[in-house]
């Protein structure tokens, strides 16, 4: 009996490499190249002048959960985020996390119970932030932007993150409408060993305060819901 469940387990494992493998050699692309400088700069900007970067920065809270599992209520002027999971909530304080406030079934946790959870929060708040704004990212520090020909002669925007967030090294090509609005991105990260795998980024909402925002993004056959989205002053 164990002799059958092992070669099983080896027919199983063997079937899931090969198809990684005709997977990667289907879909992996390599990095491209793009140059740097004031023409992929005036892209970048371009983009935001389509996404009403004015409006998204003059908005203080940001709503929105995270394939309906990870809730957020963002205060961008208080760098503070409200983030409910399970039946966790947890006060987080972006500036200064140890001052973060874990709370369990609506009861404080000690100082000791909540760090795990406090360091989790963070987490997911990089990475669920990250899709809902990631396009408002694309001047921070430590990025760098080049402007890339694409094959249909159009052109897009490589963004690349040399620090910050938890994956620095990471690169975004956007791909854009004509009037400068994202269609998608294709992804380079640590955590995904094909590279070029394609994110829609073309489902998007007018917020309270006119900021535009995405409420889903579709890989492949797989669709991340925002949940309910908002943005408000």
């Amino acid at each position: 009996m164990l002799n059958k469940l092992f070669k099983l387990l080896i027919i199983i494992l063997l079937v899931l490499g090969l198809g990684f493998v005709l997977l990667y050699y289907a879909y992996n692309k390599p990095l491209p190249q793009g140059v740097s400088g004031p023409e992929a700069d005036a892209l970048a900007y371009r983009m935001l002048d389509a996404l009403h970067y004015e409006k998204y920065n003059n908005s203080q809270v940001l709503e929105w959960s995270f394939r309906d599992e990870h809730i957020y209520s963002w205060n961008k002027t208080k760098a503070t985020v409200q983030i409910k999971w399970d039946s966790y909530s947890i006060a987080l304080d972006l500036i200064s996390p140890s001052s973060s406030i874990a709370y369990k079934d609506d009861v404080r946790l000690s100082y000791e119970e909540s760090q795990d959870l406090i360091e989790k929060a963070i987490g997911y708040f990089n990475n669920d932030s990250f899709w809902l704004v990631a396009p408002y990212k694309v001047f921070d520090a430590g990025t760098e932007r080049y402007l890339v020909d694409l094959e249909d002669g159009s052109e897009g925007l490589l963004v690349t993150y040399k620090k910050g967030g938890d994956t620095p090294g990471d690169s975004y090509l956007w791909i854009l409408e004509p009037s400068g609005k994202p269609k998608s991105f294709q992804m380079w990260v640590n955590i995904i060993p094909i590279g070029g795998l394609e994110a829609s980024w073309n489902d998007w909402k007018e917020t309270e305060t006119g900021a535009l925002l995405p409420t889903s993004h579709s890989i492949g056959p797989f669709t991340i819901s925002m949940g309910t989205v908002n943005a408000l002053p």
